[in-house]
């Protein structure tokens, strides 16, 4: 337990590998001038709506081991809300919304620089993970338990398949190399009321496999089967809505596949920069009355717990910090104490059903800092959400503004397919059949 502990702790520091070495240079160095070219001339989408783009450094893409530049999409609307989006691992970088009284702030963490970005948001080095802050996680979002899973492909019947292990004994966040570790294809959108930027990425067959004794594959890796092409458009619009719309095709006719894509933002409706600790006192309410206990090691048992007359309880407005240390409140989960094993919320809840939103979309959770007014309603299909409450952060990361990141600065509302699904025949399925297309989308709505 405490091994694990040891590991996932390891996310905020700054050790880089050899493996890491290669992914981020070119001849030993990291090419990243800061954003040293003047925006292009802006696309506008009518309504004070606009899309701007521009140079932000370059670093070397993984599938092809050249040197590649990477661009900052800026996205802004009529109401004084900007987002700012990275090529490199679709990141958001910033979101910056004004509060009741019109004081403009941005509500998650991020770096300043692609250096950092590369440096410590996802670093592929086994087990070492990353802090992952704003990125878009894939091929299959959370936990793998021991990067294992098979499926029946066609004419072949079972077949067992090992992922890189980059957290502890599993498999994290697409393991070592990534979806938010490549530089994706992008282009500027605009029309219909909003606008945005379209990235797309191609996973090939094998993503992530590797030889024996390649890091966190002491025994090889066979990695993903088949090979898949990604569609991601973030768009804003003047709701103050930036909505992510995933469309994933199985490009391989004989081989399925699994899925399960998230974005990692940290928010912080106070401000990322606002005092340590601050997002415990913001409110949360997330719409699930059950949720997912998990094992030492962040995998879920396969139960459905109820919430209800435990700290996990958010059905209504709750301070995040509120509850957080009551270890000795009962978890509906026999063995251990599921907040003292992670240090905080860092857990699967399994989201009522109910598609009354936009875009026929279901509640997910809200947020709401009292001070500022700012609150965040979050609109998806999928059917779970992880609600991390930056647990492992340590005070060993400097942020955009030049403030180091401290427990409890933020949380996350992942929006999923459950961990460790490929496992847990009584989940929904994460699987993605040859030839099959999925689309989905995620709503970060914001007032004040």
């Amino acid at each position: 337990m405490r091994e694990i502990g040891r590991q996932r702790r390891l996310r905020g520091r700054a050790a880089i590998g050899l493996a890491a070495a290669a992914a981020i240079a070119v001849g030993g160095s990291l090419a990243a001038s800061q954003a040293v070219a003047a925006p292009r001339t802006p696309a506008t989408g009518g309504g004070g709506l606009s899309v701007s783009k521009a140079f932000f450094g370059s670093t070397v893409e993984p599938y092809t081991g050249k040197n590649t530049a990477v661009f900052r999409y800026t996205l802004r609307n009529a109401r004084g809300m900007k987002v700012q989006i990275l090529t490199y691992g679709g990141i958001v970088q910033d979101i910056w919304v004004p509060s009741r009284s019109g004081r403009e702030a941005n509500v998650v963490l991020g770096f300043k620089t692609l250096a950092d970005y590369v440096k410590f948001d996802s670093p592929p080095v086994a087990p070492t993970t990353g802090v992952y802050f704003g990125e878009t996680v894939g091929r299959y979002a959370n936990r793998i338990a021991k990067g294992q899973f098979s499926l029946n492909q066609p004419g072949q019947g079972k077949v067992n398949y090992q992922l890189p292990v980059n957290n502890g004994p599993n498999a994290l966040h697409g393991g070592i190399v990534g979806f938010g570790n490549h530089i994706w294809a992008s282009q500027a959108v605009a029309g219909n009321g909003s606008v945005g930027v379209q990235l797309t990425l191609v996973s090939p067959n094998g993503d992530e496999g590797a030889p024996a004794g390649s890091p966190g594959c002491p025994n090889g890796c066979t990695g993903y089967p088949a090979q898949v092409k990604v569609v991601l458009t973030y768009t804003l619009n003047n709701r103050n809505q930036l909505v992510l719309h995933y469309k994933t095709t199985n490009q391989s006719k004989n081989l399925n596949t699994i899925l399960n894509l998230t974005n990692h933002s940290y928010f912080n409706l106070a401000g990322e920069s606002s005092f340590p600790g601050s997002a415990y006192g913001q409110l949360i309410q997330i719409n699930a009355n059950k949720y997912t206990p998990t094992d030492t090691t962040s995998i879920p048992t396969g139960s459905l717990a109820s919430v209800f007359g435990t700290p996990f309880n958010f059905t209504h407005f709750f301070p995040m910090g509120a509850r957080i240390a009551d270890v000795s409140a009962p978890d509906n989960s026999p063995g251990f104490n599921q907040l003292l094993e992670a240090q905080g919320y860092d857990h699967n809840w399994v989201l009522n059903p109910g598609h009354n939103g936009p875009l026929g979309l279901n509640l997910c959770a809200r947020a709401l800092d009292p001070r500022s007014g700012r609150e965040l309603t979050v609109w998806t299909d999928q059917p779970g959400v992880q609600f991390y409450t930056s647990n492992f952060l340590t005070g060993t990361l400097v942020g955009i503004s030049g403030h180091a990141y401290r427990q409890g600065q933020a949380y996350t509302f992942e929006t999923q397919h459950f961990p460790n699904s490929p496992n847990q025949p009584n989940f929904p399925s994460t699987e993605l059949k040859a030839g099959q297309t999925v689309e989905s989308s995620t709503i970060f709505a914001f007032s004040s």
